[in-house]
């Protein structure tokens, strides 16, 4: 694995998960942002999109996007909302995903639609030139520089996250942190900016020791704790950025394997938009890393039974929880309803073709681990014919052979 796709996934990964933020206002009137974030139409088109109503988010930003034409940042606000209506679709915004599975060097499946692919390249691309026109009438305008490299962090996490290509990623998350580097350097107040260029210290601050070695000849660094600082202060001081920041922030505690911070910051996400799934998720799957199990158990059984309540969620992908809850009951030994759960998930409607994999995969080993042999042989076949060319089918050919006895 090269050391492109490792820093370029992790910076879409970390990019792609801030997503479950509310858009709040600056706490320090010494803060510098683009007067558009303050309309109260841009934050009630944010009202729908962070709490997953992306057909409600997507039609406002649309309006204000036509309103406001050759205006970089309404066309990364459209672009926002077009990019992780997609992501969510495709079931890519559960860490899950990215903290158990070998997401790097494995083979998935992928369901990209093209329509949608067009939709969100050219809404970037349309963006940069925006900004590149600002730009070239002033090198210094600042929110012209900001959106630039916000639309290249959004199309970054397309390529990393969807189509794989770290090293067309690699190259736009360089050029994301430049700008807003650049944005910092004229003008240390316009903290919104501190969100990519923090996301950017910390990941590459976290780069294994070999690879911070390669990348450090080519001038590429980072650090952990300059990367939480600039976080920090994007959470207390941003103004379109603040949620966004302590989500990540979250994000990272998480991979710190402080869990105890980490819960507070989601909890305190959960009490501003409650209904939002993806808060929600988050919660759980903390308290199942965290070691709580039988607590976690429960969070994922409440989030399912608020999902069965009409309107509670706007978009809530149940496959997302029966997965969680199988992979918390697992942990127990619960093998039975553990299999049982990441059953449900492979047969929810909606499931991508990598996560129905995943399940039906582990499902057949809960199978295998509670003596249910023939039941864990039909789980590994269907796994098979769902993705024949992916990592896990390779791994249900050896289950089929050999019955899978646990680690």
């Amino acid at each position: 694995m090269n050391n492109k796709a490792v820093l370029t996934h992790s910076f879409a990964w970390a990019f792609a998960l801030i997503v479950f933020a509310c858009h709040a206002g600056a706490s320090s009137a010494h803060v510098n942002t683009n007067p558009m974030n303050y309309h109260p139409e841009v934050r009630e088109a944010f009202h729908y999109f962070y709490n997953l109503d992306f057909p409600q988010a997507v039609s406002r930003f649309e309006r204000i996007h036509a309103e406001h034409p050759t205006d970089p940042q309404a066309t990364d606000y459209l672009l926002e909302a077009v990019l992780f209506q997609e992501l969510y679709r495709q079931d890519l915004l559960d860490t899950t995903f990215y903290a158990n599975d070998g997401f790097l060097t494995g083979r998935h499946a992928t369901r990209e639609d093209p329509k949608a692919r067009d939709r969100i390249l050219g809404l970037a691309d349309e963006a940069v030139r925006e900004a590149d026109w600002r730009i070239g009438k002033n090198p210094n305008d600042l929110d012209a520089l900001f959106a630039r490299g916000w639309a290249r962090s959004l199309k970054c996490t397309y390529l990393a996250m969807v189509q794989r290509d770290f090293s067309g990623g690699f190259h736009l998350a360089n050029k994301a942190r430049d700008d807003e580097n650049r944005v910092l350097q004229l003008d240390p107040n316009y903290v919104d900016a501190k969100l990519v260029a923090g996301i950017y210290q910390y990941v590459v601050g976290a780069l294994p020791w070999p690879f911070k070695l390669l990348i450090g000849f080519a001038g590429i660094t980072g650090s952990k704790s300059t990367g939480l600082a600039m976080l920090n202060d994007a959470g207390n001081r941003g103004v379109i950025t603040s949620m966004e920041a302590r989500t990540a922030l979250a994000l990272f505690l998480r991979r710190e394997s402080r869990y105890n911070e980490a819960i507070k910051v989601v909890e305190s996400l959960k009490n501003q938009y409650p209904h939002d799934f993806l808060f929600w998720l988050e919660d759980a799957n903390l308290r199942r890393d965290a070691g709580e199990g039988m607590v976690a158990v429960a969070a994922y059984r409440t989030l399912l039974a608020d999902a069965a309540r009409p309107h509670y969620f706007a978009d809530a992908q149940l496959e997302l929880a029966y997965f969680g809850l199988g992979d918390a009951l697992r942990g127990q030994r619960h093998y039975e309803e553990a299999a049982q759960s990441f059953e449900k998930a492979a047969s929810t409607h909606e499931v991508g073709p990598e996560l129905k994999i995943r399940s039906l995969l582990a499902a057949g080993e809960c199978r295998d681990l509670d003596g249910q042999r023939q039941l864990a042989v039909n789980d590994y076949k269907v796994a098979i014919a769902t993705g024949p060319n992916t990592s896990r089918a390779d791994t249900a050919r050896k289950r089929l052979r050999t019955p899978y006895k646990g680690n």
